[in-house]
């Protein structure tokens, strides 16, 4: 017997009961004609001429209905005589490089081929400013020179920093569109002054280039689309901190203020920009984001196809599994470390054979007097939250909580053979 395994021998799981955690799922039943109406209003579609060449700013954030959208808005551009094409706006991601991002636009939906129009893939930044501290501004150069921009992002809560504009249509103008050398520059002082970099930069770049508008998207705590609005370029900064507002009261959350182990099924780029949202699970890579729950240990256990082998946020856990870490990119991994400067979230946390061991090790290590009493929740990512597995010792509290249902009734987790999570 190993070490390890001998160490954890005596380490018991207890037995889980799964629940449903019940938040405001009010949504839109049909984006793509909400959004087409969204299209009509003054400040809209209306400044788009026959004829122009038109990019359409499309990331690699977790957003549901993405495809729908950027497929939406490219059919009414078509029908009013222009010529869309797509630019992926997403900093360092996809390896920082442009075979890269066009792969992650395609693990999303967006390709070509459903689309129905060219992606125009490239890592060529032009400087077209810089701020008063000196910091350069770039801007993707394919873009620069369309005719008319539009830029769609959801707007949520950042993982890194807070301040009235966080991670939306603004952050991503000027990060996103920056492509990799943009988002390095942004980075370079630190999160401590993103907030005020953020707005500051696309107040700049809005002025320099023709964005004719964005398009904003609000989700709520089941990931489903419930605000979807078209923001003229001259109104998205005042717009956008009203539905920040929104966006942080619609988000999901543990309804639990005390955890003693967390243990997240898949991690992954299009989960969080960090992999896992620390607004979920109250692990932040810098000290300038703050919220959450009190979680002891937290256990990740794969990452989803999506991500490409970007591990990023596998930092934030405490422990992972050689499944995971067998997956990982590594320069995709540390590229997003070194271009945001925070390179906590890319490290690789303490891996151990299989889920079994790795569960085991979070539980006793939890700073607890009796581990049979173990605060565990089980989530699949931190973008589903609306059913989620507890323990047995939790039982008692989330009977008492009016937003949860107790859906099972106590069962021991199944591993197979080799140690992994029959999910």
């Amino acid at each position: 017997m190993s070490i390890l395994k001998n160490l954890l021998k005596d380490t018991t799981i207890p037995k889980m009961v799964k629940i449903k955690q019940k938040f405001d799922g009010s949504h839109i039943e049909n984006v793509a004609q909400a959004l087409k109406d969204e299209l009509q209003k003054p400040g809209g579609i209306e400044q788009v001429k026959p004829g122009q060449n038109v990019a359409i700013c499309v990331g690699s954030r977790g957003m549901a209905n993405i495809a729908e959208v950027t497929k939406t808005v490219i059919d009414v551009l078509k029908e009013k005589g222009a010529k869309p094409f797509i630019v992926p706006c997403m900093g360092s991601h996809g390896g920082a490089t442009a075979e890269g991002q066009k792969e992650v636009l395609e693990h999303l939906g967006v390709s070509e081929e459903k689309m129905g129009a060219p992606i125009k893939a490239s890592m060529e930044v032009i400087k077209i400013d810089q701020l008063e501290n000196g910091l350069p501004i770039y801007v993707d150069k394919i873009a620069s020179q369309a005719d008319a921009i539009i830029v769609i992002n959801r707007v949520k809560p950042h993982t890194a920093f807070r301040g009235p504009i966080e991670s939306g249509l603004m952050k991503m103008i000027t990060i996103g569109l920056g492509k990799q050398k943009g988002a390095e520059s942004c980075h370079q002082m630190g999160f401590k002054y993103m907030a005020k970099i953020v707005p500051q930069a696309a107040k700049k770049i809005i002025a320099k280039l023709p964005i004719v508008f964005g398009i904003a998207l609000v989700e709520n705590a089941y990931d489903q689309t419930c605000i979807v609005e078209v923001v003229p370029a001259q109104d998205i900064e005042q717009r956008e901190i009203e539905l920040l507002k929104e966006a942080k009261k619609r988000m999901p959350k543990l309804l639990f203020d005390q955890i003693d182990v967390l243990v997240v099924d898949y991690i992954g780029k299009n989960i969080s920009g960090d992999g896992m949202d620390p607004n979920i699970t109250g692990k932040y890579a810098t000290p300038y984001a703050y919220g959450g729950p009190e979680i002891t240990k937290v256990v990740v256990l794969d990452l989803t196809p999506e991500t490409g082998g970007n591990a990023n946020g596998v930092g934030t856990a405490d422990f992972t599994t050689k499944r995971l870490v067998d997956k990982m990119d590594l320069e995709t991994t540390y590229a997003n470390g070194i271009t945001s400067t925070v390179c906590s979230p890319t490290k690789i946390a303490t891996t151990l054979e299989n889920d079994l061991y790795a569960i085991k090790a979070a539980i006793k290590t939890c700073n607890i007097l009796d581990l049979t009493k173990c605060r565990l929740v089980r989530i699949k990512d931190t973008l589903h939250l609306g059913e989620i597995e507890i323990s047995e010792v939790l039982l008692e509290e989330a009977r008492k909580h009016p937003d949860i249902e107790i859906i099972s009734e106590p069962y021991d987790l199944e591993f197979d053979n080799d140690g992994y999570l029959q999910k």
